[in-house]
């Protein structure tokens, strides 16, 4: 067992090397200077934007969750985050054009940037990992299905979230004093 989780630790890294330092630096800034936040994805990469939409409330940020209860509307100001290992995921297809039509900001981090939520989104991260089908993307994993791209993908989020820490001067301390305290 040991020997498997050394495997996907030397494949994280392997991915996590080739991501763009200009895209993830584009993205920081958009998230800082928006009004509000939204961040959606399905699957376990939703999971992972419920993860990251936690952190960055942490750092006081407005985000939300698309399809939550108290998520408001997207405006034009705010930047819309996806999450798609495919980019071509059904059910996010329809929210990025609307978001594109409202004219707010649209991030996706993905596998496949030529994919049709690539093609609109005005920043896109590329975790070059294997897709969930198989495609041939170049990149080939030991493990089942998307999981390299997910596992990635919240390493990704916490990057992010150590990266906008610095820029607003911050620490742990004093992301603490925003954690959820009704436990």
């Amino acid at each position: 067992m040991t020997k498997q989780l050394e495997r996907i630790l030397q494949e994280i890294q392997t991915t996590a090397a080739l991501i763009r330092d200009e895209e993830t630096i584009q993205l920081v800034n958009g998230i800082i200077e928006a009004n509000k936040v939204f961040v959606a994805g399905a699957g376990r990469s939703g999971f992972m934007a419920k993860s990251f939409a936690m952190r960055m409330m942490h750092v006081g940020l407005d985000p939300y969750v698309v399809g939550e209860t108290v998520t408001p509307n997207l405006e034009a100001g705010d930047i819309f985050i996806v999450g798609s290992g495919s980019g071509e995921t059904k059910s996010l297809v329809p929210m990025v054009e609307k978001a594109k039509a409202i004219g707010a900001t649209v991030a996706v981090v993905t596998i496949v940037p030529d994919s049709t939520i690539g093609k609109q989104a005005d920043i896109v991260i590329q975790i070059p990992a294997q897709t969930k089908a198989g495609e041939d993307t170049g990149t080939t994993s030991i493990q089942p299905m998307g999981s390299l791209f997910e596992q990635s993908l919240l390493l990704f989020y916490d990057s992010l979230i150590l990266t906008i820490m610095e820029k607003r001067g911050m620490n742990s301390d004093r992301m603490y004093g925003r954690h959820a305290n009704l436990e």
